[in-house]
């Protein structure tokens, strides 16, 4: 490895909760990776930190203006979605369920469809050999309850575009997580799947970390090429940590 040239990657949505970790892990290894980012605003820019030299601002939704940002990647590694928001005023003591709603510009048509079909579009007129798409588990589900959020049909969204992904000639690997844990990566035994069966098990969710992890990884081996998966974790303590990423792309077999 030590005279392979270092891949540059960007990775837009490098502002949220798991691109900030993937950001920074690409960093750290430095010998490998040349990381880029994609932020919608200045004020996500600030969020990363003091590590934010490579980082480009432009909206998703607007194909051209993203586009300088793919220009000479080698990979893109995509984790950018839309987020439900909370209306105000909810009261758990009084019972019910709160309501959620999708700020303007934001639903996950624009977001999680036109949006990353615009990278999708830009990272294969730049030449880019490896996407990576996070999506999330319960896609095969059109009733699934994190459609009804803002009637938003977020879910139906992330699975067109994960489609137009695996339809479009690019080397890729879709990863669709299960619930995300802000916990500490590396401690867990991972498990993948295929079709949602993981969500009929106790394993259904996994750290952030442990997903930025997994995608870092898929960009290294011949076995995360043209292959989606689900994503789970055991409980810590629960299973050996995994650290053979090479072994768990040889478990799948699925191509979408």
């Amino acid at each position: 490895m030590a005279d392979a040239p270092r891949l540059t990657v960007l990775v837009t949505g490098s502002s949220g909760r798991t691109g900030q970790i993937a950001y920074k892990k690409l960093k750290e290894q430095h010998e490998q990776f040349i990381p880029r980012g994609l932020v919608r605003s200045e004020e996500s820019k600030q969020k990363i930190g003091p590590d934010s030299d490579n980082i480009y601002i432009a909206d998703i939704r607007d194909a051209n203006g993203i586009a300088p940002a793919f220009q000479g990647a080698d990979a893109v590694i995509i984790l950018t979605s839309s987020v439900p928001k909370m209306k105000p005023g909810f009261d758990p003591t009084k019972g019910g369920r709160p309501e959620f709603y999708y700020e303007d510009g934001q639903f996950p048509e624009q977001v999680d469809w036109i949006g990353q079909k615009n990278q999708i579009d830009d990272a294969k007129a730049a030449g880019v050999k490896h996407v990576v798409l996070v999506g999330s588990m319960g896609g095969t589900n059109p009733n699934h309850p994190l459609n009804s959020l803002g009637n938003g049909n977020i879910l139906v969204w992330k699975r067109k575009a994960e489609q137009y992904l695996a339809d479009s000639g690019i080397t890729y690997t879709i990863i669709r997580p299960g619930g995300l844990l802000d916990k500490e990566g590396g401690l867990r035994e991972l498990v993948v799947g295929k079709d949602d069966e993981l969500l009929q098990t106790d394993t259904k969710s996994i750290p952030r970390a442990d997903v930025a992890e997994v995608c870092i990884q898929a960009l290294q081996f011949e076995e995360a090429k043209f292959k989606a998966l689900d994503l789970a974790s055991k409980p810590e303590g629960g299973g050996t940590p995994t650290k053979d990423f090479k072994a768990l792309f040889e478990q799948i077999s699925s191509r979408f």
